[in-house]
């Protein structure tokens, strides 16, 4: 892991897995977009330590942008799956 980042919202340090790194690479997605998904997209818990992020990004063409967390001492981005939210479909869609 060679890149990270300090949150304010969570007070720790964020680092990205090399398999987060590469995905954002695959998918166009920015340090900053990842910033921005941290700090303030919508958390939800599966489990203690891990869990999800989400926001909602308008200009993308994967217009839900998600990051897959341990959140322990510090947060650590293990993945960047590639999602689109479809208005007529109830769940995002993986592509």
């Amino acid at each position: 892991m060679n890149e990270s980042f300090q949150s304010a919202r969570f007070g720790k340090r964020v680092w990205l897995t090399n398999h987060a790194i590469e995905s954002m690479a695959k998918r166009d997605v920015t340090l900053h977009e990842i910033m921005r998904l941290i700090e303030e997209g919508e958390y939800r818990a599966k489990g203690e330590t891990h869990g999800w992020i989400f926001r909602h990004f308008p200009k993308r063409g994967d217009n839900l942008m998600c990051a897959a967390v341990v959140n322990k001492q510090t947060i650590i981005v293990n993945r960047i799956p590639n999602l689109i939210l479809a208005r007529h479909l109830p769940n995002p869609l993986y592509r």
